[in-house]
């Protein structure tokens, strides 16, 4: 029944979510190119406020919990589970006071109406995975604008989108990176469900009536421990919270 709505439902989530898209490009050009960095970061976070709001179209929910305390002025590094291409707009808008930034392909700098164009200047690292010395440098140059202005950055270390929300394997690779460079940042699990279940068919029809959740979880301090161990208590850390709620579902 979810799906048949979707066939009813997803022109009007679809059409919103691209016209938004449209109408915000010149938006952040006006803003980047005559105001600077602040009104260019406002422009994003209302559209990603927009954008995660036509998800609303289709009958669905968005829940973005953040019970924790964390600190403004000190760089983290938020470290969630990656499972639809609908995990970015809440990160952005919920988070938008920690000033997060991303780590992307560099295919997505170019072709995309406002994505493309806040990715090349909103401050992320955009790596070609087929340079491991571009991609690198790239995340250190995050990293280093991280330490110096105190921004955070949002990553998802499974490396790939989960089709099915299972939780694949954290790699560590570019967080020792920007830990070597920046080793005040805090460590931040974020776990995401159900997100994958938006595009269970593919983006038409989009599933309908489902509630999609954030959970920011208990900060974790790095005290020098080593790279592997911190990554692997944020990935036990979800995989437990997910869990959880698969059991809570179930009863």
């Amino acid at each position: 029944m979810r799906k048949f709505f979707g066939y009813i439902l997803s022109p009007f989530a679809i059409l919103a979510f691209f016209l938004v898209l449209l109408v915000f490009q010149p938006v952040q050009w006006v803003c980047y190119k005559f105001f600077g960095y602040a009104a260019h970061k406002r422009s994003v976070d209302i559209l990603n406020l927009c954008l995660l709001s036509t998800v609303y179209l289709a009958g669905n929910r968005v829940i973005f919990i953040n019970k924790q305390n964390l600190p403004i002025g000190r760089p983290i590094i938020f470290l969630a589970n990656h499972q639809s291409m609908f995990d970015i707009p809440p990160l952005i808008y919920y988070l938008r006071k920690y000033h997060a930034k991303f780590i992307s392909k560099i295919e997505l700098t170019k072709g995309i109406p406002s994505i493309s164009y806040n990715l090349k200047y909103g401050g992320g690292a955009n790596i070609d995975r087929k340079d491991s010395r571009q991609s690198v440098t790239e995340i250190v140059k995050l990293a280093n604008r991280m330490k110096e202005n105190k921004w955070s950055t949002v990553i998802f270390p499974e490396g790939t989108r989960s089709k099915d929300g299972c939780v694949r394997s954290f790699q560590v690779g570019g967080i020792a990176t920007i830990l070597k460079k920046c080793p005040e940042a805090l460590i931040v699990p974020i776990a995401i469900n159900n997100t994958w279940k938006i595009t269970q068919y593919g983006y038409y029809p989009l599933n309908t009536f489902e509630c999609m959740t954030w959970e920011v979880l208990e900060p974790i301090e790095p005290n020098s421990r080593p790279y592997e161990d911190l990554v692997k208590e944020a990935e036990d850390r979800i995989k437990a919270y997910l869990k959880s709620k698969a059991k809570s579902q179930e009863s």
